[in-house]
């Protein structure tokens, strides 16, 4: 029987859910050319309201719905991340729909509807539960990524994510099914019960390779992150923030769910070599992209390797700095993303290295904002892009992972250079004639940005309370 305390388990999915079909609904009642703004602050309300359930949801951890949800520190960390995410991609997209003339008010309710979807993955133990987050969650994300339909690029965007979203999605459904075949069970602690108890065949090793790549997709991990380039490219630029982050924390949830709570066996080559290969192909193709989209797309890449060197350390230890390295990157890049959207103007014309060129004297604030972000990203200490790395490699080092965090450390100086790249040709060069119209930040954008500036310092400054929460939720993991 269902109790009371079970939907306080899933309260952020309950909160988000209402907010985004009351934004659906109010939306069809607008007149076609009123502001959509007002739909934005409800989205933003929303959020709050998600944040704060999520606060409220920490007092009763616990199995909900017959065991298909579990609550605990490690899910509480993934659904504030999250809803903090939403929250401030909601914030930056006031002003740069305002700039596309797009008066889509369905806009912020996708955004919510997505985080619903990407919220119930990192709290689902029961793999089609995972499955239907998971599809709530890039359904959301496909239509995002077209919302700019005047504009060729983002069309072609959005059907390439969706083409071969659903073809990676195809391989993760059919992975659970045959883990279901190999041990009667789609529920994680069931899989691990008859999998610890030596009761799995050569199936579990092939269902383990499928989900990996129907995840990998999603965390644009190589070999599987063929499409990533291209949608960043196409997509809104605060999409592209949402796209990078929270559904990669929300995939790396459910990864880490597989592979440790599930003890699932077989995973570390395939998580080993992805790591590798995540790491080389992004930097060194970043080296070469003019356009700043297209480059921070190959950074993902190469970060989400970094994270998986995480999940081949395994143990608490891997496990909390895979989390404190989510939650570090995420912030950072949201607010990456959030300085290109509003410097790129009508029609994304400013997306290139060289319209960056003598930023830091045009506008100084906006340039040191983005070179923070720009540091974070290389690892530069007092950012907590540099304790992310830290915790990562260390981990990495105490499992005898030597080789793997000397590819990481190499790929890490060769990342600096591009990074560092857009640092120079902003204060060290002159921009080009006519130079690129720097618009004034409005007062939602100013307030995402200076959250994420003071949460990636404070990352790198006080890191312990958040690493200390991630170890908890390690901890609690396997149990």
């Amino acid at each position: 029987m269902i109790q009371a305390v079970d939907y306080i388990r899933v309260l952020p999915e309950i909160v988000l859910t209402l907010f985004g079909v009351a934004i659906m609904m109010v939306e069809g009642a607008l007149p076609p050319r009123a502001s959509r703004k007002p739909l934005g602050w409800l989205a933003f309300v929303g959020t709050l309201a998600a944040l704060a359930a999520t606060v409220y949801q920490a007092g009763y951890p616990g199995m909900a719905f017959f065991g298909m949800v579990r609550v605990d520190s490690f899910s509480i960390f993934f659904h504030f991340l999250i809803a903090f995410i939403a929250a401030l991609v909601v914030l930056s997209s006031f002003e740069y729909l305002d700039a596309q003339q797009i008066r889509g008010g369905e806009y912020y309710g996708l955004i919510l509807f997505g985080a619903v979807g990407m919220v119930l993955m990192s709290s689902a133990v029961e793999l089609v539960l995972i499955f239907i987050a998971l599809e709530i969650s890039s359904i959301s994300t496909y239509v995002l990524a077209g919302f700019r339909r005047r504009a060729p690029s983002s069309i072609e965007s959005s059907i390439k994510y969706f083409l071969l979203g659903s073809f990676a999605t195809a391989f993760f459904l059919y992975g659970v099914a045959l883990i279901f075949g190999a041990t009667g069970s789609t529920r994680i602690y069931m899989i691990a019960e008859t999998i610890q108890g030596g009761k799995h065949s050569a199936m579990v090793f092939t269902a383990v390779a499928l989900m990996f790549v129907g995840i990998g997709f999603k965390i644009a991990a190589a070999p599987f992150h063929v499409w990533t380039p291209d949608v960043y490219e196409g997509a809104p630029a605060p999409v592209v923030g949402l796209m990078s982050t929270a559904p990669k924390a929300a995939a790396f949830a459910v990864l880490l769910r597989i592979f440790f709570a599930a003890a699932t066996p077989g995973w570390f080559w395939p998580v080993w070599i992805s790591a590798a290969l995540s790491m080389t192909l992004g930097n060194i193709s970043a080296l070469v992209q003019d356009n700043v989209k297209r480059l921070l797309a190959y950074s993902s890449i190469a970060h989400a390797g970094y994270l998986l060197v995480a999940f081949a350390a395994a143990r608490d230890i891997g496990i909390s700095a895979a989390m404190f390295y989510t939650a570090a990157y995420a912030l950072m890049n949201v607010g990456a993303f959030a300085v290109v959207s509003h410097f790129a103007s009508a029609g994304e014309r400013y997306v290139t290295l060289e319209d960056y060129a003598g930023l830091g004297r045009r506008s100084p604030v906006l340039a040191a904002t983005l070179t923070i972000f720009l540091l974070s990203l290389i690892g530069i200490p007092i950012t907590g892009g540099f304790f992310a790395k830290f915790y990562v490699f260390s981990a990495a080092l105490k499992s005898n992972l030597v080789w793997l965090v000397i590819i990481a450390v190499v790929n890490s100086a060769i990342a600096a250079y591009y990074y560092l790249r857009i640092i120079v040709l902003m204060y060290m060069r002159d921009a080009r004639e006519p130079a690129p119209t720097v618009q004034n930040v409005s007062a939602p954008l100013g307030v995402a940005l200076a959250l994420t500036v003071a949460a990636t310092i404070y990352l790198g400054v006080l890191p312990g309370r958040v690493l200390d929460y991630a170890s908890r939720g390690a901890a609690l993991l396997v149990r």
